[in-house]
This record gives structure tokens, C-alpha cells and sequence, in this order.
């Protein structure tokens, strides 16, 4: 049985670095202090011994939690934490289960607005250090931008993945991490799940698409690793994901599990380089992916489970000593092969850091506990961990000062300045696929009154409301006369007769797609609304494939989101009040023949 030692004072564990001292208000540590991390791991280590078992265990899990409030959520949210984790609220999940990082979601209602994010943030820290060792917490989130956003406006929203990638500027793929990172750094939130590294060479993946950079390692290497600079600059732990790389899977691994049937040599070439390229940027942190690589490990375990793959090819062969993070382990992909309170103890064992976010905390926190008490785990094998975890959080400065405050938030967060720097990235981004007898621009002289048409997809926290209102709204702002009228992702036959109504007498339709298949409505609504004869001009909301499936239209554009600042960025192109500057990405191949490429890697056009 493991026996504790005295707990250190609460001045020992605040005052674990000296560089620390010079750590903003808001936490966020200097390079000064960065650079020193590994000269502490001896006060660390001292930190570690006095733990208990149990601590130690609760260190390696980062948990989800319901409510807006560390210590008074609503009581939807007491209800919902009682029934999934045991305990009321975050302070008692941190005060039972010793966890060493809470993670945010805003379906959780953790991220309602900056202020109340801040306060949640500094109850779970107060919560972190009124245990018997205080050791601050580490928060994170999913703050990828574009289609995957926890924090929503006020903050800044800043283009994603595959719009920096068209954008194809590293310096402002880096300002716009850092943007990002300066905000959360304000609310508390200093380890963020981003940047996404995955090469999506596969235009069906149903999972990753506009969330990585695009389909060439090389371009996705150096955005990683700008990104990663970017972040880690504003004092937040980067993290790319998904290792060993998601990016050629038909299978979302939320809910099956993907085979990648790359050989090695394959995955060196086209999977690999954004890794190497992040750990070469210094990343903090890497999340691993629940995908099968038999080329890579032959018992096709999932790579979170795997051994040779996080282990022998992350540890040993790419020289990786940061903390791996888990993809959340509520995921089908890590489920399919071993039950709940298995799989923990095997992503220890393959050399994982952070359990992330079991589907039963108890059932995983109990395992691995069991796991050491009978010899399966060492708590060495623990130790090791930990002290990755804890070097992360000295790193971070957290604990010199773990709490931000009120005036950092208002100082940071959605400033006039950031707001604007979001803006001018984003024109940079839309992409001009087609432009028949040069169409566009549009003016309101010429095409004053548009119909605004299409998808409208469940919106990300980086939207203020529907795409197609969105839309209209950026279009009237600028002289058009522009009304909305939502069709959805699968329009109905009476919906289509609607909007074909509605184009009567307008002077051009903007179509919102989103995602087109073979075999999906939106292709029907867009050949019903060219058969009227009215110009209708498309814009792929998010993945840029839809163009090789549509056809007739006058114009056809690539947004890559559908958050605001990528429509409103995309209507300024429209108007001509911006040059329509994005690259293709992604190559664009044929619908029918997917050997045949529409539009390469590099195409975009220009206004003459």
C-alpha cells in the first residue's frame, strides 16, 4: 500500500519555478521560463512522492463536466453530472476523483461567455488547490476554429484549417493561433486540442475534411508547425492530432473503427511529416488516434492502445518526450475491441499520458487504480507520466498563478484589434472555383436583389445564426437587397418548389452547399434554380468537393466554414470589396472518373 508523505506548503507548490515569477496576470509564462522546465524536474519529482496512489491516478484523467458554475451549475446540470459522473459539480469531480484536467465542451454549458468561462476557470483551480496536494488543474478545449469551436462570440473566431491552408500564408496561420491562444490563455484555458496535422488525402473522410490544412504533407507541415508556434507563443499547449494521422479514413472513429491501409513507407511520406514538423516546433502536447495501422502495428490494435505506435514510433523513432493525450474515450473507434475498463490501462501501458474523458470516469479511474494495486501497472510507470503532466503545467507557469482575472479577460478577449486581424485573414482565404464569362463580382446596381438559398447546418459556436441569414445579411450590409431562405442538407421536393418561387424576379441566387453525395438533394434544388434561368452563383459552406457534383451555376466559391467570419469574408469576395486570393488546398477530382482531377491542388481564380 502506498503511504503519503506530509503535503508541501502551498508556498512549495506556488513557487515551483523561479521563472515563473515573471508569468503575466493572466498565467501565461515567459520563454525565460520555458526554456528552464527541465532544471525543475527535482521539485517536481518531490511533488510526485508526496502523492497518494489515488492522486496519482486522478492526475493521468482530463474530465468532462456539466455546468456554467464550479460550485453552483444549474440543476439540469447537478442532474446530468449525478447521472454520468457520480459527483454534483466541478469541484466536487475535482475534490473525489483528484483529476488533473477538466475539459470544456459548450453542449456541457461550460462556455457560455468570456467572463463566466474565467470564473468556472478559477473555481477549478481553487478546487485543485485545496487538495491534500495542491497541484493547479490543466483546462482544455476544442478550439480548432471553423467547424469545430467551443467559444464562441464574443471571441474571436479566426478562419480553420483548410481556409489558412488556401490562404496559404504561414505568417498568418501563426497570427491566428496566436490570437486564439491569447484568448483562452485569458479565460483559463491553456491546453488547447489543435492544431489538426492530419493530411486529408481522402476526399470521403467523414471526419476530418476542412479540419486539416489539406492534402499535402509538406504545406501541412509547415502550417502545423506555425500554428504550433502560434499557440505555444500566447502560453497555451498546442496539440496535434490525431497521431498516427486520420486523414485517408471513410470511418468517423466517433463511431467505428477506422483501418488505414497505408504501408510504412506511405505513412513516412504522407502521414508522418506534420508530426515531425510539430515536434520540431516544440509541441507541448500530441492526441492520438483511434485508427488501426496494421502496417504500423500488425496486431491492429487502435493506435491509442498500441504500443509500437506510440511507444516505438512516437517515443523512440521521432524522439517525442511530451505528453500524449488520448481522443476522447467515449469514441466508438477506441471501444470496438476492449470494454471501458480496459481500455485505460492498455493506453498506459502503449505509453499514453492523459486519459481523456472516459464515458465512466469511475469505471476508468478504478481500473487503473486496480491495475497498480495488482502489479499490471508500476506506479513508476504512473511517475513517469505525471512528470510530463506537471513539467506541461510549470511550463505553462500555473503554478506561479493559475487564476486569471476580470480585466484580463476584457483586455484580451474579442478586441477590436483581433476582430479586425480575423477579418483581413479570412478574405484571404475564399476560393474562386469557377467563374463563367466572368460573372463576378456582383454589384447592387446590376444584381440588387438576391435570393439567398441552401444548407443550413447545425451551427458551430462560431456562428450568430443560420448560413443562408448570415449570408443575406452580409449582403445587405453592402447595398444588396438580400433575403433568406433556408432549403437544409436535404431539401424536400415542396422546399425546392419554394425556393424556385422565390427566385422569381431576382436578380441571382446565392446557393449555400454543404457536403453534396451523389445522391443528395441539394443537386436537384441547384439544377431547379438554373432550369429558372435566373444567374445562380454556389458556395460550398464547408468541404470544397461539392463543386464536382453541381453543375449550370455561373460562379462557384469555397468558404470552408460556415461560421461568420468565413461568410462574411466570402460575400466581401462576392462584392468585390475583396480579391478572391484562396488556393485550392485539396485537389478537386471528378464525380464520376476520381481519377480525374477538376481542379488541382493550387487552383483559384482571380478577378480581371
Amino acid at each position: 500500500m502506498h503511504h503519503r508523505a506530509p503535503a508541501p506548503s502551498r508556498r512549495t507548490l506556488l513557487t515551483v519555478t523561479a521563472a515563473a515569477a515573471a508569468a503575466a496576470v493572466t498565467g501565461v509564462s515567459t520563454p525565460a521560463h520555458a526554456a528552464q522546465g527541465r532544471h525543475d524536474d527535482r521539485k517536481l519529482r518531490r511533488i510526485i512522492d508526496r502523492m497518494s496512489l489515488e492522486e496519482k491516478v486522478g492526475q493521468l484523467f482530463v474530465m468532462r463536466v456539466y455546468g456554467h458554475s464550479a460550485t453552483a451549475p444549474d440543476q439540469a446540470d447537478v442532474d446530468a453530472n449525478l447521472a454520468e459522473i457520480g459527483v454534483r459539480t466541478a469541484a466536487e469531480l475535482v475534490e473525489r476523483y483528484h483529476v488533473g484536467g477538466v475539459i470544456y465542451f459548450s453542449w456541457a454549458h461550460n462556455t457560455r461567455d468570456p467572463q463566466q468561462i474565467a470564473a468556472l476557470s478559477n473555481g477549478i483551480q481553487q478546487a485543485a488547490l485545496a487538495q491534500p496536494t495542491p497541484i493547479p488543474a490543466l483546462i482544455s478545449t476544442d478550439q480548432e476554429h471553423g467547424i469545430v469551436c467551443r467559444v464562441g462570440e464574443p471571441a474571436t473566431l479566426v478562419p480553420g484549417a483548410m481556409a489558412l491552408g488556401a490562404g496559404g500564408s504561414l505568417a498568418d496561420s501563426r497570427r491566428a493561433a496566436q490570437i486564439a491562444g491569447e484568448e483562452l490563455a485569458a479565460v483559463g484555458i491553456r491546453q488547447n486540442y489543435a492544431p489538426v496535422a492530419d493530411v486529408n488525402v481522402n476526399p470521403a473522410n467523414p471526419v476530418i475534411g476542412v479540419r486539416s490544412f489539406g492534402s499535402d504533407p509538406a504545406a501541412v507541415a509547415r502550417m502545423v508547425a506555425a500554428q504550433v508556434k502560434g499557440y505555444q507563443r500566447a502560453g497555451v499547449a498546442a496539440t496535434s492530432k490525431h497521431f498516427p494521422g486520420h486523414g485517408d479514413t471513410a470511418v468517423d472513429s466517433h463511431y467505428g473503427l477506422p483501418t488505414i491501409t497505408h504501408t510504412r513507407a506511405q505513412w513516412s511520406a504522407l502521414d508522418a511529416p506534420p508530426f515531425r514538423s510539430a515536434i520540431a516546433a516544440g509541441i507541448d502536447s500530441i492526441m492520438t488516434a483511434h485508427i488501426v495501422v496494421p502496417a504500423l502495428d500488425p496486431s491492429e490494435d487502435p493506435a491509442t492502445l498500441s504500443r509500437p505506435i506510440l511507444t516505438g514510433i512516437l517515443r523512440e523513432e521521432l524522439g517525442y518526450d511530451g505528453v500524449v493525450v488520448t481522443d476522447a474515450l467515449g469514441m466508438e473507434g477506441v471501444r470496438t475491441k476492449y470494454g471501458d475498463e480496459r481500455v485505460p490501462v492498455l493506453a498506459l501501458k502503449a505509453g499514453v499520458d492523459q486519459l481523456l474523458n472516459p464515458p465512466k470516469l469511475d469505471v476508468a479511474w478504478n481500473a487503473v487504480l486496480k491495475a497498480v494495486r495488482d502489479g499490471e501497472l508500476t506506479e513508476a510507470r504512473l511517475d513517469e507520466s505525471i512528470l510530463r503532466i506537471l513539467r506541461l503545467k510549470s511550463k505553462l507557469g500555473l503554478f506561479r498563478n493559475a487564476s486569471v482575472t476580470r480585466a484580463g479577460v476584457e483586455r484580451v478577449v474579442g478586441t477590436a484589434a483581433h476582430l479586425a486581424q480575423a477579418d483581413r485573414i479570412a478574405e484571404a482565404t475564399t476560393t474562386l472555383l469557377t467563374n463563367e464569362g466572368g460573372f463576378l463580382p456582383l454589384s447592387p446596381t446590376r444584381h440588387g436583389s438576391v435570393l439567398v438559398v441552401g444548407a443550413d447546418p447545425a451551427s458551430p459556436s462560431g456562428t450568430t445564426g443560420p448560413p443562408t441569414t448570415t449570408l443575406a445579411t452580409a449582403l445587405t450590409e453592402l447595398g444588396f437587397t438580400a433575403t433568406a431562405l433556408s432549403t437544409g442538407i436535404t431539401p424536400t421536393a415542396a422546399k425546392i418548389d419554394e425556393a424556385v418561387a422565390a427566385a422569381a424576379g431576382k436578380d441571382v441566387v446565392v446557393v449555400g452547399t454543404y457536403n453534396v453525395t451523389a445522391t443528395s438533394p441539394q443537386r436537384t434544388l441547384v439544377a431547379r434554380l438554373v432550369a429558372t434561368g435566373v444567374p445562380v452563383v454556389a458556395i460550398a459552406i464547408r468541404n470544397p468537393y461539392d463543386v464536382a457534383r453541381i453543375s449550370g451555376q455561373r460562379a462557384a466559391l469555397a468558404a470552408y466554414s460556415w461560421t461568420d467570419v468565413e461568410l462574411r469574408a466570402a460575400v466581401r469576395v462576392l462584392a468585390g470589396r475583396a480579391a478572391p486570393r484562396g488556393r485550392l488546398p485539396v485537389p478537386v477530382q471528378s464525380a464520376d472518373d476520381p481519377a480525374k482531377v477538376l481542379y488541382p491542388v493550387g487552383h483559384g481564380l482571380s478577378y480581371r
